[in-house]
């Protein structure tokens, strides 16, 4: 038996084993009434090296958000423990239901992927650096252009000379390598049981992204979990290097994605996209209260496609309407960050793989674009850490 010692005292593994399993136990499931232990959430325990733990969670279809974040919480708090891994696992078939599938990036050759395997959360990878600014672009709707305000953001912070990282979160539509205009998939390098996907760049921007994984018209077929786990994989397990801002295209919605990241990484602000119509700035409104409730910052608005000018008569046609994206702003105390007019120049720049900002500078959107990026950089300028 192994015997390890904390303040001298001699802990053997058995009484380790019996400490872990009593604090697991403290944590009672708010639907079922049941503890993680009891409820069989918490599988395959083990105590190695004399303190280290490892030990299975089974996630189940009403869990709610954070049940394993709080498991490696109140396990982090007891100093006789190591190293504290969980692996998040999902049920195998004829356990749980259906839904038991291939966790991580198809064709990754990542460590740590696998059958019904979920790598295991943390606070904020230390791969990114304490130094980087995580931002989030999301929106409440899909097509109001987010992923097209990221990937201008992104270059736009690299033609200032800024180190910027990209990832796509919009796991079922994982349209950043088009709009970067890069094909091909990412290599995987290091020592054995030290892998590390290599981003892809372009324009100065590393990129991460599912679409890089997939064959082309490929859908990714998946459940929450199993999202998790690939963003997961996307934070931990790429090599960003020295960023000093990471900028994550956020799904639409808010839904099991949002939740993973906003759990599992200090996101210093978020920028919600809208189009002015009311039926787009209603799920932006439910978005920014998601944000609010899990204590993330919200930067303020961008209303894109605010208007259309006519190339033979100049007048400016409220294609969207007016005035959507001032009210939300107003009801929900957020500033507007800036209005990107509707130009098929910035159609034109996504499908042929060249952001706006940098095929066409001297536009009115990549001028808006620009202009967006510098109000951000000022709004961050207000975080506590730089007040």
């Amino acid at each position: 038996m192994m015997v390890a010692k904390h303040f001298g005292v001699e802990m053997t593994t058995d009484n380790i084993e019996k400490k872990v399993l009593e604090v697991l136990a403290g944590i009672v499931h708010p639907i079922s009434g049941d503890d993680i232990v009891a409820s069989g959430h918490v599988q395959n325990l083990e105590i190695r090296e004399g303190s280290d733990v490892r030990f299975s969670f089974i996630p189940r279809p009403n869990d709610p958000p954070g049940l394993v974040k709080e498991a490696r919480r109140v396990l982090d708090e007891l100093p006789e423990l190591g190293k504290v891994e969980v692996k998040v696992q999902l049920p195998q078939s004829g356990v749980g239901g259906e839904g038991a599938a291939q966790a991580g990036p198809p064709n990754s050759s990542v460590s740590g992927s696998g059958p019904g395997v979920v790598p295991q959360v943390t606070q904020k990878p230390d791969i990114l650096g304490k130094g980087t600014k995580v931002l989030a672009v999301s929106s409440g709707k899909g097509g109001v252009g987010k992923s097209m305000v990221a990937t201008n953001l992104a270059a736009s912070l690299a033609l200032q000379g800024k180190a910027v990282g990209l990832l796509d979160a919009d796991i079922y539509g994982p349209n950043i390598p088009v709009m970067f205009g890069v094909k091909g998939r990412p290599e995987v390098a290091g020592d054995k049981g030290k892998e590390m996907i290599q981003p892809m760049e372009a324009h100065g921007v590393l990129l991460m992204s599912l679409g890089f994984l997939l064959d082309e018209d490929q859908p990714a077929i998946m459940r929450g979990p199993l999202i998790s786990g690939i963003l997961k994989q996307f934070l931990e397990q790429v090599e960003w290097g020295d960023l000093e801002f990471l900028i994550v295209d956020m799904p639409p919605g808010t839904g099991d994605a949002q939740l993973s990241l906003v759990q599992s990484i200090d996101i210093d602000g978020v920028v919600m996209v809208s189009t002015p119509q009311a039926v787009a700035t209603g799920d932006v409104a439910r978005g920014i209260r998601m944000f609010e409730r899990v204590n993330t910052r919200v930067l303020g608005i961008v209303e894109n496609m605010s208007g259309l000018v006519c190339p033979h008569c100049s007048e400016e046609i409220d294609v969207f309407g007016q005035g959507g994206v001032d009210l939300l702003g107003s009801d929900m105390g957020l500033p507007v960050l800036g209005r990107i007019p509707l130009e098929s120049s910035v159609r034109i720049a996504g499908d042929e793989g060249t952001p706006t900002v940098i095929s066409n500078p001297t536009s009115a959107a990549a001028e808006s674009l620009q202009s967006i990026t510098n109000v951000v950089l000022e709004h961050l300028q207000l975080t506590p850490e730089n007040s």
